[in-house]
Parts: structure tokens; sequence; C-alpha cells
């Protein structure tokens, strides 16, 4: 069963949305102040993390920070708050989703479904490239246990959309993305994430693996369309 926390100081919404969680098979824990939530995040371990931004003690891109610091849980934002400026910088401060309320309890639902169950999976062929240990050229692979990146032998923290889209860029190596398909594969249905979000996680992502951000060799951008991921064994792969 997996487990949800619902951090929200709106004591008839935050037992909505535990009732809904709770009639679609998953443990849930509630928590009305930024405080207990963090204390019972450490306790409970949730797969996800439900957030309200608006909380009496404490800022909600503050606590999401934190959370972030700690653990690798996916985060969706909950927020009375529609302006491209405020998903951006949640997303900047961790969050992986942000919905608007009000909103729909089904697609909720299902975009928590769709969080958790990306968390949990394994794409085979990086399986197997990570377990071949080529370290030298194959500098970028994933430590699936701790969803964490492996950057030239160093563990690495990302947040979970980063964590997802290196895992697709390293599952198909050269292949080119465009944003719209990198916005479906880490959400996988209609939200409100924008291409300038994806934007965000490109940019975040370089600085954490690429030697020159400013001059990325890893993650490439192929203008006028999306992003591409290089490395030396995925061009010696291609001309085989």
């Amino acid at each position: 069963m997996y487990k949800v926390i619902v951090i929200e100081d709106d004591v008839m919404m935050s037992d909505m949305l535990s009732m809904y969680l709770s009639e679609e098979g998953y443990s849930v824990k509630q928590a009305g102040l930024a405080n207990d939530g963090l204390r019972i995040i450490s306790e409970f371990e949730p797969d996800l993390v439900l957030l309200d931004l608006m909380l009496p003690d404490m800022d909600g891109m503050e606590i999401c920070a934190l959370i972030r610091e700690r653990s690798n849980v996916p985060i969706m934002i909950l927020s009375m708050k529609n302006e491209v400026s405020e998903r951006v910088l949640a997303l900047k401060s961790g969050a992986d989703d942000y919905m608007c309320k009000p909103f729909s309890m089904h697609e909720m639902t299902a975009r928590v479904e769709a969080l958790i169950r990306r968390a949990n999976i394994k794409p085979a062929g990086v399986e197997t490239e990570q377990e071949s240990g080529e370290e030298e050229r194959n500098p970028i692979q994933l430590d699936f246990e701790r969803r964490l990146l492996l950057v030239r032998g160093m563990l690495v923290e990302t947040t979970f959309s980063e964590y997802e889209i290196m895992k697709l860029f390293l599952a198909y190596p050269g292949k080119v993305f465009s944003r719209e398909e990198l916005i479906n594969a880490i959400r996988g249905f209609d939200s409100f994430v924008t291409d300038r979000a994806i934007d965000v996680h490109i940019v975040n992502l370089r600085k954490k693996i690429e030697q020159n951000p400013k001059e990325p060799r890893l993650i490439r951008t192929v203008w006028g369309f999306g992003y591409k991921y290089t490395a030396q064994n995925a061009s010696v792969s291609q001309e085989k």
C-alpha cells in the first residue's frame, strides 16, 4: 500500500483529500502545520507529499525546499495561486507537480497515481548500463534504490521530475525529445506544466551533471525542437 501525506491547514479540504485517497487504496496521514508535516514525513516515509503553499507557521516554498533537501519523494503543490511565476518558483523549490484550487478530485488522484507509478518504474535499458559499471564511457548513471544520479562516481540528489527526465534521456541516448514529449513523460496527462517548466528542469540538471553548465556537452539543445542526451558510449553504440 502506497503512503501519502497531506499537509493542509484547511481541515475540510484535508479531510476531503484524505477520504478520496483512502478510497483509492492509499494509506494517508494529515498535518495542519508545516512542522508537524516535516515530523510525520520523517516517521511515515510517504511515497508522495501533497503540500498546500499557504500554511500558518511556514512559507510553502520554504517547506518544499526543506523536504527536497531531506528526500526525493514526489511533491505535488496545492495552491490558490495560478500565476505561471508561482508554478515556476515551486518547481525551482523542488516540487514535481502543481495543481490550482479548485480542482477535480478525480484528476488529483490520477496525478498522484502517475507520480508514484513513475517513481517506481525502472527502464531495462538503463539498468543494464548501470550494472555494467563502465563509468568512464557512461558518466551519468542512476541509483534506483535511492533515486539519485551517479555523476562521474559521485551521488547527486535530484527532484522527482529531474530524475524522470534523466531516466528517459539515459534510456534513449541520442534521441531528440520535444518539450511536449518531456512533459508527457513525467506527467502522463494534461497539467499546468509549461514549456518554461521543462526549461527550468534542464537548467537545473545541467548544473548537476555538466562540467561546464554554460557549455553543455551531455544535454544538448536542439533549437526549435527540444533536447537530447549525448554521451560517449551513446555515440559509439549508434555507429555500430
